[in-house]
């Protein structure tokens, strides 16, 4: 079997897309030997090309126009042209953004909906536009993957497709998170980033699905009584400005009086996030809106206690092993906090059950029943 892979977000490793991209080629190169694997990257002007390439997987380069059209032409005529160029025998998108036609059996991973399901997202033509023509894409492909049952049932819904075109295959953590490690490894990690001795843990993106306000309103209660002893931080790249995709956090900050408690770490290298996890007591992830949720189960398998909303994927990820809330409940998720921080034996108890319902995810795992698809098709 050849596989076409689009890698168009392949240099791209802090992004979902990146991880998910590197860990399915990582695993499958790995676990399969009579698999070839040809990365179609798209190579913009400047771009030294694609990074981290294992030796035995391809690479074929392809031209890339600057801005979104040149993203669409990449994804609706390159890379399928591409894929016949390589004699591929099956192709997989790892994102939502299909081509309308292959020449040859096309898998699709849509990891959710967002775009479509939250309204602010929906409002300029360009997004509308493009979101009609990948889901026409994704109508027309031979399989769709997804990462969870909740994204199942969302694209079945909302997208028209039979359940039996889509299959929910679980994402997973690294190796690299897990509760140990080198303390004095970590302990530079920490100083890095600037981090207090003690803190709350916020570690994701800023868009307004993600529901932050809400997780800052809670922590004005937390702050209260402990806000001196565990600042929360917020980590992952700050938003420049406000817009109808982001809140003004600034002003939302101050107008809780939050200044002296709320740090703002910025982005964190994906090397550096398992010692910013483990320095955590607390992982706090609200979302109203995941595919999967990985963060949540990044910091179970450091060995840290999880408060996170009972939307979407979520539950599916945390199961019993963390506080599932109401999104909306700001005094529910304030007091879930407050228990994971001063009830030592509590504590204790999400962690041993965090590590183990981190331990039934694996990469190995995906790559296999992906594969399972992919044999499927050819």
């Amino acid at each position: 079997m050849h596989l076409a892979l689009n890698a168009y977000f392949w240099n791209r490793p802090n992004s979902g897309s990146g991880q998910y991209t590197r860990q399915l080629v990582y695993h499958l190169n790995r676990l399969v030997a009579d698999l070839e694997i040809t990365l179609v990257y798209p190579q913009a002007p400047g771009d030294p090309g694609p990074e981290e390439v294992p030796p035995s997987v391809r690479v074929k380069i392809v031209p890339l126009r600057p801005g979104h059209l040149g993203k669409v032409l990449f994804e609706q005529i390159t890379f399928p042209r591409a894929c016949r160029e390589i004699e591929a025998t099956v192709a997989h998108v790892p994102y939502w953004g299909a081509p309308l036609q292959s020449p040859v059996p096309l898998v699709v991973t849509i990891h959710d909906l967002t775009t479509l399901l939250v309204r602010e997202y929906r409002r300029g033509l360009r997004a509308r536009l493009y979101t009609a023509l990948v889901t026409a894409g994704a109508r027309e492909a031979r399989h769709v993957l997804t990462d969870s049952r909740a994204s199942q049932a969302d694209i079945v819904q909302h997208l028209g497709l039979p359940a039996g075109k889509v299959t929910p295959i679980y994402l997973a953590a690294g190796s690299t998170y897990r509760p140990q490690s080198d303390l004095l490894l970590d302990i530079a990690i920490w100083k890095k980033y600037d981090l207090p001795d003690s803190y709350v843990l916020y570690l994701g993106g800023y868009e307004i699905h993600k529901n932050v306000t809400t997780l800052l309103l809670a922590y004005s209660y937390v702050a209260q009584a402990l806000g001196d002893e565990y600042p929360l931080v917020l980590a992952g790249r700050r938003p420049e400005r406000p817009s109808a995709h982001f809140p003004d956090y600034d002003d939302y900050i101050a107008r809780l009086g939050l200044e002296e408690v709320v740090r703002w770490a910025g982005t964190i290298e994906e090397a550096d996030k398992p010692a910013v996890y483990r320095g955590a007591s607390s992982f706090a992830f609200v979302s109203r809106h995941e595919g999967f949720g990985l963060p949540p189960l990044e910091a179970m398998a450091c060995g840290v206690p999880v408060v996170t909303s009972n939307c979407s994927s979520l539950p599916e990820v945390v199961g019993e092993a963390g506080f599932a809330l109401a999104p909306d409940d700001e005094r529910q998720i304030a007091g879930s906090i407050i228990a994971t921080l001063i009830q030592e034996e509590l504590a204790a108890e999400m962690k041993q059950k965090g590590l183990a319902q981190a331990a039934k995810f694996s990469w190995e795992k995906t790559a296999t029943e992906t594969l399972l698809v992919y044999d499927g098709l050819v």
